[in-house]
């Protein structure tokens, strides 16, 4: 647990990334054409940074995201191109190539373009700094910076070097160490590490990647961490932008026991996954995914509430409220409203814990 660990009840945070609008790709495509430059893509993607920031402050969300803009030309294979090949690219021992990796055995149609790990994995700077400092310059909110993993990264990939998942895992947390520490010095005071795939890891495999998530987090005394943990909210078709993300991820052992042992203050679950932490939390607290991001409708303030107030063993203390996952699929109407719904679902909680106390 970090020195910088201290919440308000009920809290709102997203889990990172924010509605993607459907012209990126045909940017993506006039860039590729070369009608517009690269220069052109990073102006838009900026430009919808700041939007990301303004609907969460709009909304009343205390902690925010720059929304990942700048990590996607597209949305295709959302959300992992933005969490994988995004970080893939920048670290040494992966080959810019990559090959099409299937994710689930729910559907044999469904993969990644993975990217192929061919030597050691060296230090990168991730851009997690001048994302922070991005974000921060279009907000007096506190901002937080999202990373994939260890876990995620590593088993995705295609491995022709390690022959060993830990040790792979090891290197990846090394890098993500001195990241880390590099925002910490930046001034950020919270970081968010996503993890989707534990449930279809065996429980050796999910140690290691407890200890290298620990490595990756030792001696953050300044920065909050927390962890985001889901099923999977992967979007295919012909037309990726605007569908419903699908759970891959959900058919083996939920290990709630072996997550809690990450040192993290915080943990990001999915609503309907919450009471597995029952009796497990420790100091820590949950950020209960409430806002339903694979539901279309937008719910109500008094839906959000509710899903919280029935964890009772869950105190006010302990309980932040998000979203299941990202939101980078769905329209920015929905996605909006969710976010008002969240803080909504907040003033909610905290007239009913006055009333109870006058």
């Amino acid at each position: 647990m970090t020195a910088y660990s201290k919440y308000a009840k009920y809290l709102t945070t997203v889990v990172g990334s924010y509605s993607v609008p459907r012209w990126y790709e045909s940017l993506e495509k006039e860039v590729e054409a070369g009608k517009l430059s690269r220069a052109d893509m990073a102006d838009a993607q900026f430009r919808c940074t700041q939007a990301a920031v303004k609907d969460q402050e709009v909304a009343g969300i205390d902690i925010l995201t720059g929304g990942e803009m700048h990590r996607r030309t597209n949305n295709r294979h959302a959300p992992p191109n933005a969490m994988l090949n995004f970080f893939w690219e920048k670290l040494p021992g992966f080959t810019k190539e990559t090959r099409p990796r299937p994710i689930t055995r729910k559907d044999t149609n469904v993969f990644h373009p993975a990217a192929v790990c061919v030597g050691s994995i060296g230090y990168a700077d991730l851009g997690l700094v001048e994302e922070f400092r991005t974000v921060s310059s279009q907000t007096d909110r506190d901002v937080k910076v999202t990373m994939t993993g260890p876990h995620m990264l590593a088993k995705v990939a295609f491995d022709e070097h390690y022959g060993d998942i830990r040790k792979m895992m090891q290197d990846l947390a090394k890098v993500l160490h001195r990241n880390f520490r590099d925002l910490e010095a930046a001034g950020c005071r919270y970081v968010q590490i996503d993890e989707p795939l534990f449930a279809v890891s065996d429980d050796a495999e999910v140690e290691a990647a407890v200890e290298a998530i620990n490595l990756a987090v030792e001696g953050l005394e300044k920065t909050s961490v927390q962890v985001h943990v889901c099923q999977g909210n992967y979007a295919v078709g012909e037309e990726y932008d605007g569908q419903i993300g699908h759970r891959y991820f959900d058919y083996g052992r939920y290990p709630a026991d072996l997550i809690c042992r990450i040192r993290c203050d915080v943990l990001l679950v999915e609503h309907d996954f919450a009471d597995r932490y029952e009796g497990q939390l420790g100091n820590k607290r949950l950020a209960v995914g409430a806002a339903d991001v694979q539901d279309p409708n937008v719910e109500t303030p008094e839906v959000i509430a509710e899903r919280i107030t029935r964890l009772r063993w869950l105190t006010p203390e302990q309980t932040l409220i998000t979203s299941s996952c990202g939101m980078n699929h769905l329209r920015r109407g929905i996605a909006f409203g969710k976010l008002k719904a969240m803080t909504g679902a907040k003033r909610i909680l905290l007239a009913k814990e006055a009333k109870s106390a006058a």
